[in-house]
């Protein structure tokens, strides 16, 4: 085949593995490489300096591995993907551009009006069309069934079709609160950013939170690297305290995967098999184990499996009707007296990144019972996290913490006043506000808004069975309009950045 004839294969920042799909079967003497970095995107959200970073140089780097691996490479600095492709087509002759199935729905509506060919996304382990196949054979599409269909289709964990250790779900054994004493938790070592990561920085835009510090992983290698750092020193007690939150520390034994997976420097099946591996081989326990990985194999395809039976439609969910804006604390833009939000926002505005109890309790919880508009939560969620994307961000808002979607995804809603704070935090000791009051001057707002959250939404949420005890409990209250008065002032206040 003459180079005038070369097949176009375009890579996106979200697919950078030279096993994605798009280069299965190919050399580099038979197709040509095309990657778009776009200022459109990157000036389209106020991304987090760690996230930008983290993107753009991944790509940047992976373009050099492709150049390696002896790919011609054609990296277009360009306004928008669209404008890059059109250079590229003005720079060669192209037989035809085939890409992997982008992530986003919307980049995936531009590639069919571009006439650009695709191939399936295989950086899951259940696509799409299996996961449409399955949801119509269920009533109810929960994660635990579709959990155990996956364990029991891919035999992850299971001995002779019965699950390891006689049960699905270890969940009772991974709700510890915070030690009471001080305890060495695993540290992440930082990569030494190179000369790629100064020209990548130089080019960027100013951005919000702390630069750059080497904690992501830009490359395969690095990635490899995070991952048998998690299962040496982090997973063993990974499960009894994921959903403990400490002011003093951002991860605890999380093991900061996730943008590593995200961007395709590394596939699910083999963070979770390493995993697994360690469980067979005796070096860390089933609750752990089960628990990271119900995470990936159980949760994460779950989300992507609903992002896209339910798109585009999805992103404009609000059966609560909420109307707020993000709170200027979440913008960075107020400080706050709410210790666990404040905590929360520091591991953020340092890291780029929360463990999965502060996203839900501490901030989806907050943007719930006060009432802000999911799709700007859910679009100030994607530009803040390292490992924020479309698909990952609207089932997560929308659907899980903020109840949009009315109960498609979660059978009752993620709200929860100051007591469960105060359970799995270390924040509400040092606190202005107290978790055990409804109402006066210094009653927690997460406890105060969780019971008008209730009464607010009482002819939608009373019917559900799962909240006759939150309900009964509610009608109990003689204190109820003093409550109401109480969050009146506190969604008022939070709106200005002045609690």
């Amino acid at each position: 085949m003459g180079d005038s004839i070369k097949p176009s294969v375009w890579i996106f920042g979200d697919q950078l593995n030279l096993n994605i799909k798009s280069l299965e079967d190919r050399s580099p003497d038979d197709c040509r490489v095309l990657m778009v970095e776009s200022k459109q995107k990157i000036s389209s959200k106020p991304w987090h300096a760690q996230r930008q970073h983290l993107i753009v140089s991944a790509m940047t780097h992976f373009a050099t591995e492709l150049k390696e691996a002896g790919y011609e490479v054609d990296y277009q600095f360009a306004h928008s993907h669209e404008h890059g492709l059109k250079m590229h087509l003005d720079n060669f002759s192209v037989e035809e551009v085939v890409a992997m199935e982008p992530s986003s729905w919307g980049a995936r509506q531009m590639l069919e009006r571009l006439n650009v060919r695709t191939v399936p996304n295989t950086q899951f382990l259940c696509t799409s069309e299996e996961f449409a196949a399955w949801s119509q054979t269920r009533k109810n599409i929960r994660m635990e069934d579709f959990y155990r269909w996956q364990r029991k289709r891919l035999n992850v964990l299971m001995d002779d079709m019965q699950p390891v250790g006689g049960r699905w779900n270890f969940d009772a054994d991974n709700r510890k609160p915070p030690p009471k004493s001080a305890k060495p938790w695993p540290l992440l070592r930082s990569f030494p950013l190179d000369e790629t990561d100064s020209e990548v920085l130089q080019r960027l835009p100013d951005a919000w939170g702390s630069a750059p510090d080497g904690t992501w992983p830009i490359n395969r290698q690095q990635a490899l690297e995070r991952l048998e750092e998690f299962i040496s020193e982090g997973l063993d007690e990974f499960g009894a305290y994921e959903d403990a939150m400490l002011k003093d520390q951002w991860k605890l034994s999380h093991s900061c995967l996730s943008s590593s997976m995200n961007l395709g420097l590394l596939h699910p099946s083999e963070v979770i098999g390493a995993v697994e591996d360690a469980y067979r081989s005796g070096n860390a326990p089933i609750n752990s184990v089960e628990g990271y990985i119900r995470q990936i194999l159980g949760w994460r395809e779950y989300i992507w499996g609903l992002y896209w039976l339910w798109m585009p439609q999805y992103l404009t969910s609000n059966a609560l009707k909420a109307d707020q804006p993000v709170p200027p604390v979440f913008l960075g833009k107020a400080e706050t007296e709410m210790l666990c939000v404040e905590t929360a926002m520091t591991h953020l505005r340092e890291h780029g990144y929360t463990h999965h109890i502060e996203r839900l309790m501490v901030f989806g919880n907050l943007a719930l019972t006060a009432g802000v508009e999911p799709r700007a939560m859910m679009e100030w969620m994607w530009a803040s996290f390292v490992d924020g994307a479309e698909w990952v961000m609207a089932p997560n808002v929308i659907g899980m913490a903020l109840y949009a979607d009315g109960g498609a995804m979660s059978s009752k809603p993620y709200a929860s006043g100051g007591a469960y704070l105060n359970r799995m935090s270390d924040s509400c000791g040092d606190c202005f506000f107290d978790p055990k009051k409804r109402v006066g001057d210094d009653a927690c707002p997460y406890t105060t808004l969780y019971w008008d959250f209730l009464d607010r939404h009482s002819d939608f949420l009373r019917p559900n069975h799962r909240l006759s005890l939150q309900y009964g409990n509610l009608d109990r209250l003689t204190d109820l309009h003093q409550i109401r008065n109480r969050a009146t002032e506190i969604r008022e206040r939070l709106r200005k950045g002045q609690l």
